[in-house]
């Protein structure tokens, strides 16, 4: 007697769930429809998202995986003839603060940061500040210097700004670990190549400034778990470091650093951040990416005598937010944007 009526309810619940797919179908249609987002047209010459949807965070990659730098096996260090000095080297970058911070049981030269905290997982996360063209690269000419810079050179020069710090010896033997490492990890790229996936994501650029206002916003709801309401990062509770770097004040990157220009700094968001983001699978949208690097880089931070840099004035970025400039745009504009018009004028005066 209980078979039909079993029956009859399992068709009843596979029915109300057909509905219930066919009204969320009908619901992101209609979503679509008034948020002014086409459907997709199929045919041979198209089977793409329209751009609107593709520009989804969860539904857009920043750049295919394929063929983007990785670094070596750490596995075959040992095998190197200067395996020890490497081994350190990398030691210095993922824990700079231990060795080299205010407490440092080596010397006290920086602010409490780690070479990581910027150069992801010790400069070896494709778009995530990596250290896979340094080797391929330098020696260089470097325009904001204005000469030729060596490893040791670039090394020292986070050391002063985005460690807020003080140069290492370029005979020590910490220098001499962390040019190891970073030589090792670019080792098979070819000279004066650069791989795909070095270096940081090139977000592109807003048709408006980038708004602080804005950007806190995200940071409220996309940054200060990790980084805290008022910037300033979460402590080791042994005083050694951060566990989450402080984004702003005292102890953290000066403004000559290379994260304080906002196109850094929002190419670093957009592949990086919130914490579980990559360049696969990014979090937040272009204009968060800006707006929260103009929020951020609005804070106090500590500042750096930048009087030698950028003597040929016409060679410096956009982004780049102190005067003099080459051109007739504000101070504030080169900070902010838009940057668009900037790039056109350069280019017409060429």
């Amino acid at each position: 007697m209980m078979q039909p009526f079993v029956k009859l309810i399992t068709l009843l619940v596979a029915l109300l769930g057909l509905a219930t797919a066919l009204v969320g179908v009908v619901g992101f249609v209609l979503f679509l429809s008034y948020s002014g987002i086409s459907l997709p047209t199929l045919n041979e010459q198209e089977n793409v998202l329209p751009q609107a949807l593709a520009d989804l965070p969860a539904v857009k990659a920043l750049m295919d995986p394929a063929g983007m730098w990785q670094a070596p096996d750490w596995v075959s260090v040992d095998s190197e003839p200067n395996a020890e000095d490497i081994k350190y080297g990398k030691e210095l970058v993922a824990n700079t603060s231990e060795y080299l911070g205010p407490n440092g049981k080596v010397k006290a030269i920086s602010n409490g940061m780690n070479c990581q905290n910027c150069h992801l997982q010790a400069g070896t996360v494709p778009l995530g500040n990596n250290y896979g063209a340094v080797a391929a690269t330098y020696p260089k000419m470097r325009a904001r210097s204005g000469t030729k810079e060596d490893i040791t050179k670039r090394i020292n020069d986070c050391f002063e700004r985005s460690l807020n710090g003080k140069p290492l010896e370029k005979d020590s033997k910490e220098m001499i670990a962390m040019a190891a490492y970073i030589n090792w990890l670019g080792k098979d790229v070819p000279k004066g190549e650069v791989p795909k996936g070095v270096g940081l994501y090139e977000v592109p650029a807003l048709d408006r400034a980038a708004d602080p206002l804005k950007g806190k916003l995200v940071y409220d709801n996309q940054c200060q778990t990790c980084h805290g309401p008022e910037g300033q990062g979460m402590a080791k509770p042994d005083g050694k470091g951060y566990i989450y770097p402080p984004l702003w004040g005292k102890n953290s990157y000066n403004h000559g650093a290379g994260l304080y220009r906002l196109s850094r700094f929002a190419g670093y968001v957009k592949a990086n951040m919130p914490l579980g983001a990559t360049f696969e699978n990014p979090m937040v949208s272009d204009e968060d990416a800006w707006d929260v690097a103009a929020y951020v880089n609005s804070m106090e931070r500590p500042a750096k005598d930048l009087s030698g840099d950028w003597p040929d004035i016409s060679k410096k970025p956009v982004d780049h937010p102190f005067g003099p400039f080459a051109d007739e745009f504000s101070e504030e504009q080169h900070k902010f944007g838009p940057f668009k018009p900037i790039r056109e004028a350069r280019a017409k005066s060429q």
